[in-house]
């Protein structure tokens, strides 16, 4: 059972390359607020740093964590395997700090079917348009053509999953869309209403997808 002194989940998803690390790396420079490190079967990035960005294991590693039932959540994304510790996640949130994630709509169904008693908040991020998350891919992953054709054919699917979040803003301007963000996260936690104009992402959705 949850207590008011408890943490709440904070979930940003996107398509890949609309700048939800980025942002979840904003986000934890908030006082309270801790990014939920995941597993990962993953090659590291040149940038990226073991225990920092993500716990680079195995995939027998990997499977022993589900296997032991050690996850929260976990996902295949573009071949490699992702997940978060079930007991890191719920000792974080105990302590009275906000576990904020970086997942798919994958992981994030998930986290949602299993009714916590946890105050959750759910966040999808979108690119202004697909030239501009092709750009940003394009500088993510120094043109390797192999890797931005695999995730923008994924790209279709990962949008459409928008209706499955509470909010959805578009990264135009990253200071503006971070803005958004942290109004939306300090209303919610203090159970003040906020909203987010439908039509306006139901419009902006269909021009992404054309």
């Amino acid at each position: 059972m949850s207590s008011k002194s408890d943490g709440a989940i904070i979930i940003l998803s996107s398509p890949s390359g609309a700048g939800k690390t980025t942002l979840v790396k904003k986000l934890s420079s908030f006082e309270n607020f801790e990014i939920s490190i995941s597993y990962t079967t993953r090659i590291p990035r040149l940038s990226e740093e073991n225990g920092k960005d993500y716990y680079f294991i195995n995939t027998l590693d990997f499977n022993e964590l589900i296997k032991k039932n050690e996850l929260l959540e976990y996902a295949e994304v573009f071949n490699n395997l992702y997940g978060s510790s079930k007991k890191k996640v719920i000792d974080t949130l105990k302590k009275g700090k906000n576990v904020i994630f970086d997942i798919d709509w994958q992981g994030t169904k998930q986290i949602k079917n299993k009714n916590l008693e946890f105050k959750l908040i759910t966040i999808f991020i979108l690119p202004p348009t697909k030239k501009v998350l092709l750009s940003r891919l394009s500088e993510r992953e120094n043109n390797d053509e192999i890797i931005i054709n695999e995730r923008m054919k994924k790209f279709d699917n990962d949008v459409k999953r928008w209706t499955d979040y509470d909010f959805v803003v578009i990264n135009d301007d990253l200071e503006t869309c971070f803005q958004e963000i942290e109004v939306i996260i300090k209303k919610k936690l203090k159970d003040i209403d906020v909203s987010y104009d439908k039509d306006k992402i139901y419009n902006h959705v269909n021009k992404l997808l054309k």
